[in-house]
């Protein structure tokens, strides 16, 4: 079971602050891998000499070395609203599914974080697009020159719904990475052969970066897929260097396995796998000693709304 924590030495615009600028500094230091990622999904790197080492020559000697951080900016911008929006999801989804006491079970966990992230995805979603289109556009000869240009461009040239193009691969790609994540945490005990509420603090960081790579590796079609719907555009040179030419989304798989195979689908996988090693899972909520976490007045009416007055009568919910 896993336990909401409410950590009240920090506000919570302390804690988005936080959150924010750790999120920038990590997006920033391996923007590099994100630029190699993204142009093997893509399939701008067909062609030349792979890996992330030649890959990052290439464009280094081609652009500059400015030309690594393409879409960097952008990423880091939507940190914040969609840090807002996915916090703001998660405490709701939380509330839905935890008991009277404030207990979550494991799938309930896995599942409300999820969905927080879909909705946080599909709100944010065309800052996404943005940052493709700007990775995969030359920088010394851009059809883009920022954020509110490209968005202005892409609205006007191609219509709202392009800003959307691939979004359905982002709720369907949020199954596999559930049940992975949930594959995981459901073999922890016997992976380590012990409780786990012993494990260590490497054990957790292993098991956090296991379900992270296992949960990925099998998202990451649905992404790949995404990125070139993403980058696909008749205004762009060379349709946006996309390596395969498709009508939708179904299209574009069968496209990818008849050109390159199945493995095709998991292009610039290593590179993404390196750059998110370590995420935050939602099991990670534990409670700390001498902190108040009972839930705040607002928090209780919350979850008066979904379990029965009398359980509450009886149990406390402190949690």
């Amino acid at each position: 079971m896993a336990t909401w924590r409410r950590d009240g030495r920090l506000t919570g615009s302390q804690r988005l602050l936080c959150a924010g600028l750790a999120g920038a500094f990590s997006l920033s230091l391996t923007a590099p891998l994100e630029l190699a990622t993204v142009l093997a999904q893509v399939g701008m790197a067909r062609g030349h000499s792979q890996g992330l080492w030649a890959t990052g020559r290439r464009v280094w000697l081609a652009e500059g070395p400015r030309a690594l951080w393409k879409g960097n900016g952008v990423a880091c911008l939507r940190l914040f609203p969609c840090s807002m929006v996915q916090l703001a999801a998660y405490r709701k989804f939380v509330v839905l599914f935890m008991d009277d006491l404030g207990h979550i079970s494991q799938w309930s966990s896995i599942v409300a974080g999820s969905l927080a992230g879909m909705v946080s995805m599909i709100v944010t979603y065309p800052t996404d697009l943005i940052k493709t289109r700007l990775i995969v556009q030359n920088m010394l000869e851009p059809s883009y020159r920022g954020l509110s240009h490209a968005f202005s461009t892409i609205y006007h040239q191609e219509g709202f719904l392009a800003l959307y193009r691939g979004v359905s691969l982002t709720v369907l790609g949020a199954v596999p990475f559930s049940a992975g994540s949930l594959l995981v945490y459901m073999n922890l005990e016997k992976i380590w052969n012990g409780p786990r509420d012993r494990f260590s603090h490497l054990q957790n960081f292993a098991n956090v970066c296991l379900a992270a790579a296992v949960s990925q590796t099998l998202s990451f079609p649905f992404d790949t897929v995404k990125r070139k719907m993403q980058a696909q555009s008749p205004y762009l040179p060379h349709h946006g260097g996309v390596d395969v030419h498709f009508s939708g989304a179904v299209d574009c798989f069968r496209q990818i396995v008849k050109t390159q195979g199945v493995l095709g689908l998991w292009s610039g996988l290593t590179a993404n796998l390196l750059k998110n090693g370590y995420i935050l899972s939602p099991l990670t909520y534990k409670l700390t000693p001498g902190v108040d976490q009972s839930l705040k007045p607002q928090e209780l009416r919350e979850l008066k709304k979904f379990v029965k007055p009398r359980r509450l009568e009886s149990k406390k919910p402190t949690l």
